[in-house]
């Protein structure tokens, strides 16, 4: 082993902090974050593609791992299995790793982690998948599910539901966007696209069209945002076309007073307020509040007041004109994004989102004034968290119905029956629902 190797590299020591956050049930975003903010800007980037990448494909290595461990990954401590995963993801993966660093920084990382048995472990482990290299492809599955499942690295679970709602075909273009990495893209505050745009070439930065969105901005990959006049001048936020077509969906008439609930981090509440005469972002975390008050520092919002609230409380903030319902959702429209999301979720999850949905859905009904919109969306591919929840609150609720917003106001091909449907296989962007729901007059 090369002596350089002596010392492991801040970037390999940052990933391995990460992916320990997230088993200990911290969100992907948020763990890189904080372990890789003294990174600079290169190996920041390296390390996000290392995290990510490995999470896209960590059914594929399982499956190359597995008959490499003995008694199976399942025998192994949780950490040994994610540095095994992050060594494997460098070795058959990021190209301009040499194997011997591969190899020779995850041991050192096992070792001062786990001590000298785990970095043996790892090292005989590592250095066999680097000499099969040329053998490693796992046998394909019989079952067309289960092949789907271990080519995108996705559960089986899910891949069945998608099949049995999709088809076969369309899962698969659905999977494998779920695996490419999610562009940037930005929406201009304060300017017309095209000042923007030249404020973004001035600092070098390559744009191009966004999808659905004609002026939004998609930024060059590996841009490193907040290193940008644009966005530190308040003239930029980040946004994908599937939450800014919500807003656009919403159709709120211009001066209203509109309620955000479940608020951060924040970009619905900035494009609501191009129309809205106030706009309450209301969040239960005051944490995840800070996002959106450092938005609306940033931007100089003066129309949009950041708040801590619990949405099942939403009705304290009555009469609203427009009260938007961004539920907590499973976030399966997001996995391009979010790939820890796949893997955390259980079958279970379904039921417990839609009851938590369906709380503050009629919650927020309460803050809606007679005659006024209430918006439900959810970055979720789910029916029972989509259609599911809209029939049920329709049912319930007699006075309230189904609006659909103004022809021309979104694109004809995200609507369906009049609610918002935002696909990732379709239309190249994130997942995105909603419903326009208006209140009976008083």
């Amino acid at each position: 082993m090369p002596a350089a190797l002596a010392s492991i590299t801040p970037s390999r020591i940052a990933a391995a902090e990460t992916l320990a956050d997230v088993r200990g049930g911290a969100l992907l975003d948020h763990a890189f974050d904080q372990r890789a903010a003294p990174l600079d800007p290169r190996d920041r980037r390296w390390t996000q593609e290392l995290c990510w990448g490995m999470l896209r494909k960590r059914g594929w290595i399982d499956a190359i791992l597995a008959p490499r461990t003995t008694g199976g990954l399942a025998k192994l401590d949780p950490e040994i299995v994610d540095l095994l995963r992050l060594g494997v993801y460098q070795l058959l993966e990021m190209g301009s790793v040499p194997p011997y660093a591969a190899i020779g920084q995850t041991v050192e990382l096992a070792k001062r982690r786990h001590g000298l048995g785990a970095s043996k472990l790892v090292n005989a482990v590592l250095r066999r998948v680097d000499r099969e290299r040329e053998a490693l492809l796992p046998v394909a599955p019989t079952d067309p599910i289960d092949a789907l499942a271990l080519e995108f690295s996705h559960p089986r679970w899910l891949v069945a539901r998608w099949v049995a709602r999709w088809g076969a075909e369309e899962t698969r273009a659905l999977l494998a966007a779920n695996n490419t990495e999610a562009p940037m893209i930005v929406r201009p505050w304060g300017m017309v696209r095209e000042q923007l745009e030249a404020m973004l070439e001035a600092d070098g930065i390559s744009v191009g069209a966004a999808p659905l969105v004609p002026d939004s901005i998609q930024l060059g990959a590996g841009t490193a945002l907040r290193g940008l006049a644009a966005f530190r001048d308040g003239h930029c936020f980040v946004q994908d076309p599937a939450a800014t077509l919500v807003v656009r969906y919403a159709a709120i008439p211009a001066g209203a007073r509109v309620a955000d609930l479940c608020a951060a981090p924040g970009g619905k509440a900035v494009e609501l307020a191009r129309t809205a005469g106030e706009v309450i972002a209301a969040d239960s975390s005051e944490l995840r509040l800070t996002r959106v008050e450092d938005t609306v520092a940033r931007l100089g919002l003066e129309t949009v007041t950041p708040i801590v609230l619990d949405a099942r409380e939403a009705a304290s903030l009555a009469p609203c004109d427009v009260v938007l319902v961004d539920a907590p959702c499973t976030g399966t429209g997001t996995f391009r994004r979010h790939p820890d999301a796949r893997w955390r979720l259980k079958p279970s999850d379904l039921a417990v989102m839609a009851a938590t949905q369906r709380a503050i859905l009629r919650a927020a009904a309460g803050a809606v004034a007679p005659g006024g919109l209430l918006i439900y969306s959810t970055c979720s591919l789910e029916p029972e968290e989509n259609d599911a929840q809209v029939e049920s609150f329709l049912a319930d609720h007699p006075d309230w119905t189904l609006d659909p917003p103004p022809a021309g106001t979104v694109p004809a091909t995200v609507l369906d029956a009049g609610r918002l449907r935002v696909l990732p296989q379709r239309h190249g962007t994130d997942g995105s629902f909603a419903a326009r729901l208006r209140r009976g007059p008083a």
